[in-house]
């Protein structure tokens, strides 16, 4: 699928609506004129303080660059990240143990949109992603999470191996995700949980990876040796979530 060119340029009707009514920025929404959900899409507007026009459809290609539309686009203001500090604070309003999920080198925008969109469902408190060596929040990003990029708390650290240390300052394991660890499912993942997943093509910087605690891996039975780094990432943390849900 073609994306549009311009990164803060958000296009579809549910990531546009999750990311208004998550109260993320938005400058500007864009509708088709006639749009059967355009009173709904108004008064969120109103709520959130942006401004809506109608448009025509060829001024929506235009915008959406070849991407579907959806009869809807957006104009996102810069994306908004929490410090470490902010994330770590999340678990602890809730009284529940951390589940925070690590993206070391995760450089494709529809690969951290997938991981973002697992995390959220499987109640995961936030992303932590470096400065370089990673996609950022952009539209394709928003769009790949079918806005669940407008709910999750993600922090951006300018040192990840920093991050970590802070991480094991609160008690925090850190379960790195490696072909050559021990089978996921032989693991104990119910205390507090970091869960570092590696790039798509060389998984974990070595730093990362002797700093954790555990390495896990997936069983593969096939003559492909690796997986797709979210899909890979949806098991892991989904298996986190099915130990957590025996203990309650």
């Amino acid at each position: 699928m073609i994306m549009p060119q311009d990164q803060n340029i958000l296009i579809g009707r549910n990531p546009v609506r999750e990311a208004l009514l998550s109260g993320q920025p938005v400058n500007t929404i864009w509708i088709a004129a006639r749009h059967h959900h355009m009173n709904e899409f108004r008064e969120l507007a109103e709520k959130n303080g942006a401004v809506m026009k109608i448009v025509s459809e060829q001024k929506l290609a235009q915008l959406a660059n070849g991407g579907v539309h959806q009869g809807v686009a957006a104009s996102l203001s810069c994306a908004e990240y929490l410090t470490l500090e902010e994330l770590l604070d999340i678990p602890k309003q809730k009284n529940s143990l951390p589940f925070f999920i690590l993206c070391d080198g995760i450089e494709d925008p529809h690969n951290l949109g997938a991981i973002i969109r697992t995390a959220e469902t499987a109640g995961a408190d936030g992303i932590i992603l470096p400065k370089r060596r990673s996609a950022a929040l952009t539209a394709v990003v928003h769009k790949s999470s079918a806005g669940a990029a407008s709910w999750l708390p993600v922090a951006r650290v300018a040192n990840l191996a920093a991050a970590v240390d802070r991480l094991k300052q609160e008690n925090i394991w850190i379960y790195g995700t490696d072909m050559l660890g021990e089978c996921y499912t032989d693991v104990s993942f119910d205390g507090a949980v970091a869960l570092v997943i590696g790039s798509e093509g060389s998984g974990m910087s070595r730093i990362i990876r002797e700093k954790c605690d555990f390495l896990v891996s997936l069983p593969m039975k096939g003559k492909i040796t690796s997986l797709n780094a979210s899909v890979a990432a949806g098991i892991f943390m989904y298996e986190v979530l099915r130990q957590r849900n025996i203990k309650i």
